[in-house]
């Protein structure tokens, strides 16, 4: 049994989701459970309830999985404070727009706006994909990705949300299907830039 609880630990998940493969899943489920008391610092600095600090918590290792994964994390910083640092500016964005929220009688604003505003990094990419190529182009790299990966990015874009597709796919959690989604969309990419095609 795997167990992290210093620099060296960090240390050792950062190795375990650089070398990819079938062990990057379970640096992934360590690192989400490394820096899990996030969500109670949150909730305390910034008054927010938990199911927001949660959701803020689930985008930031996302945004940490990718940015080991891509080697943008340079290491310049422990983890832990670059996590930290994401996952507080992500608190401040949901302050900020309850706040706006609070503050504006009328709201008006298109579907694409809204869908632009969304925390989740992956609906994002999901839509880039989409816009940048042509849509059979797009089927046809899901066809290449495989089928269960094609599945969750299907029934993503048809607005089901994580914990639906934990239930319809039979996954652990909503968490697992966010990370498990960002996998899939990496595929998804790296199909259309080793294509011949003039797509990014």
């Amino acid at each position: 049994m795997l167990s992290f609880t210093g620099r060296n630990d960090e240390d050792a998940i950062i190795r375990g989701i650089e070398s990819g493969g079938r062990e990057r899943p379970v640096y992934e489920k360590k690192l989400y459970a490394h820096f899990l008391y996030f969500v109670r610092q949150g909730m305390l600095k910034y008054r927010l309830p938990e199911e927001d600090c949660a959701s803020a918590y689930s985008d930031t290792i996302i945004t940490v999985i990718s940015a080991i994964a891509s080697g943008t994390f340079e290491g310049r910083s422990s983890l832990k404070s670059y996590a930290f640092q994401i996952f507080m500016n992500k608190c401040v964005d949901l302050v900020r727009k309850e706040t706006t929220k609070k503050n504006t009688v009328h709201q008006t604003a298109s579907i694409s706006s809204m869908v632009m505003e969304l925390p989740d990094r992956a609906r994002n990419a999901v839509q880039q994909l989409i816009a940048r190529n042509e849509r059979s182009f797009v089927w046809q790299k899901l066809e290449e990705i495989g089928e269960k990966c094609k599945q969750m990015l299907l029934l993503f874009e048809d607005n089901y949300s994580d914990k639906e597709i934990a239930a319809l796919m039979h996954y652990s959690s909503a968490d697992v299907v966010k990370t498990s989604r960002l996998r899939c969309i990496e595929k998804l990419k790296e199909k259309i830039a080793g294509s011949n095609s003039t797509y990014e």
